[in-house]
C-alpha cells in the first residue's frame, strides 16, 4: 500500500473526507477507488458512493478476498444509511466470516455492529440484544465503542428502560471524545437529546402533560391502569393487552378511559370507535359486541358497567391513566421513522412498520398532501425525508414490546 492511500485511509479514519479525496481523487486503482466511495459516503453522496465501492470490489482480484469483503461492509453501511433495508444480509455476514478467518477483527466487529443496527431499525430488539451480549468492546477503537454503547442505549430506550440507557450515553461520550470525530460526538449529542425529548403526553387525568422516557418508565411500574396509545397496549403492573390489531378495541378503552371514573354515552362511544357516524341500531348492536369483547380481554384489570346511557370503566387500580403521543398525528409513525433525518423509501418504511407498502404509500401521500414530508426521485429510487418535528416520537421510542411481554 503506497503512502497516498495510507495517508488517505487516515483522513477518512479521523473524519477528514476531504483530505482522503484530495490524495486520490484521480485515482482508478481499487485501493483509491474503495477510498473515495468510503470519503462520499461521509460526504452524504450515497448513490456516488455505493458505485464506487461496487468498481472497488470488482477491481480487487480473486486473491485479495479481505479487501472485497470490506468493501462489502462499507457497500453495507452505506446501504445503512440509505435505509435499504432490504440490501441482502447474507452477503454482510459471509464477507465478515472471511475478515474474521483473516484475523481482521476491528472491521470484523464493524459488520456485526451494522447487523446490529438494522435490528434494532426493525424492532428486533432480542435479536439485537442477543448478538450484543456476545460482543466486547474493550479492545476496540474508540468509534467502534461509541456504535456499541449507541446500540445499548438504542435498545435500552425502546425498551422504556432510562437508566441503562443514560449510563450507556455517558460512556459513549467518553469513547466520542477519545475518537475526537466530530460526527460521532454529534450522534452521542443526539442520542442524549432524544433521551430527554417528550416520549407520550399524559391526558388523562387532568391536567395534560408531557413525559420523557424516565416519566414513562415511572408510571408503567406503578399501580396505575395505563391506557398507552404510543403502543397501543393496557398495562397495569407486568400484566398487558395488546390493542395494536384490535385498532376498535382500542379506541373504546380510550374514551372510557378519558372519562373515569365516569361514563360515556353510547353515541360518543360510535363516534369513538366507527369513526364519527350517526348511531343507529345497527351500530349500538355492533356497539355491544365489541365491548363484550373489551370485557374479555379485560377481565383480569377491569370491569365495564353498563349505565343509563353508555358505558363506564370500572378498573381494579385506583388510578386510570391515558397516555396519547406527544403531538396527535394520524400517521405519527411513519414521521416517526422519517424524523431521523434520513431517506427513506416506501418499502423500507413498510418493512421496519410491518404494514403493507400500499398503506405506508397512502400515509406518505396523505402527508405530502400536508407539506409535512417532502420527496426526490421517481419510481423504485424516490425517497422520503422530513426535518426532525419537536415533540415527536423519534425512532428510538417506537413501539416495542414492553417488559415482560
Amino acid at each position: 500500500m503506497d503512502s497516498l492511500i495510507t495517508a488517505a485511509a487516515r483522513a477518512l479514519a479521523t473524519g477528514d473526507p476531504l483530505g482522503a479525496l484530495n490524495r486520490v481523487a484521480l485515482r482508478e486503482d481499487a485501493p483509491a477507488l474503495a477510498l473515495r466511495g468510503i470519503a462520499m459516503a461521509q460526504l452524504g453522496d450515497l448513490t456516488r458512493a455505493k458505485l464506487l465501492l461496487r468498481r472497488a470490489a470488482r477491481a480487487f482480484g480473486p486473491k485479495e478476498a479481505v479487501a472485497r469483503a470490506r468493501c462489502v461492509v462499507a457497500e453495507a453501511e452505506v446501504a445503512l444509511a440509505a435505509r435499504d433495508l432490504t440490501w441482502p444480509a447474507k452477503a454482510l455476514d459471509a464477507a465478515r466470516a472471511i475478515l474474521e478467518d483473516h484475523g481482521d477483527r476491528v472491521n470484523a466487529a464493524h459488520a456485526r455492529y451494522l447487523e446490529l443496527r438494522r435490528h434494532l431499525l426493525l424492532g428486533r430488539l432480542d435479536d439485537a440484544e442477543r448478538h450484543l451480549e456476545g460482543l466486547d468492546p474493550a479492545h476496540l477503537p474508540p468509534p467502534l465503542r461509541v456504535a456499541h454503547e449507541l446500540l445499548i442505549a438504542g435498545i435500552a430506550m425502546r425498551r422504556l428502560q432510562s437508566k441503562p440507557a443514560r449510563e450507556a450515553l455517558a460512556r459513549a461520550t467518553l469513547a466520542a471524545g477519545q475518537a475526537r470525530i466530530p460526527a460521532l460526538a454529534a450522534e452521542v449529542e443526539n442520542a442524549l437529546s432524544l433521551l430527554a425529548a417528550p416520549a407520550a403526553r399524559q391526558v388523562a387525568p387532568k391536567p395534560e402533560r408531557l413525559l420523557d422516557l424516565a416519566g414513562v418508565e415511572k408510571l408503567l411500574a406503578s399501580k396505575a391502569l395505563v391506557i398507552d396509545a404510543c403502543r397501543l397496549v393496557v398495562v397495569q403492573g407486568t400484566d398487558a393487552v395488546p390493542l395494536a390489531r384490535r385498532p376498535v378495541l382500542f379506541a373504546l378503552i380510550q374514551a372510557l378511559g378519558e372519562a373515569a371514573p365516569g361514563g360515556v354515552a353510547r353515541d360518543v362511544l360510535v363516534a369513538r370507535a366507527f369513526g364519527g357516524r350517526e348511531a343507529d341500531e345497527s351500530h349500538r348492536a355492533r356497539l355491544r359486541v365489541e365491548i363484550g369483547r373489551l370485557r374479555a380481554l379485560l377481565k383480569d384489570l377491569a370491569d365495564i358497567n353498563a349505565t343509563a346511557d353508555g358505558f363506564a370503566l370500572a378498573p381494579r387500580a385506583k388510578d386510570v391513566v391515558v397516555l396519547a403521543r406527544p403531538v396527535a398525528e394520524k400517521y405519527a409513525t411513519v414521521l416517526a421513522f422519517l424524523a431521523d433525518g434520513e431517506s427513506w423509501s416506501s418499502s423500507a418504511l413498510a418493512l421496519a412498520m410491518g404494514a403493507s407498502q400500499r398503506t405506508v404509500q397512502r400515509a406518505l401521500d396523505a402527508l405530502a398532501a400536508d407539506g409535512k414530508v417532502q420527496f426526490f426521485g421517481q419510481g423504485r429510487a424516490r425517497r422520503w425525508v422530513t426535518p426532525p418535528i419537536p415533540g415527536f416520537t423519534t425512532t428510538l421510542l417506537l413501539p416495542a414490546p414492553l417488559p415482560g411481554d
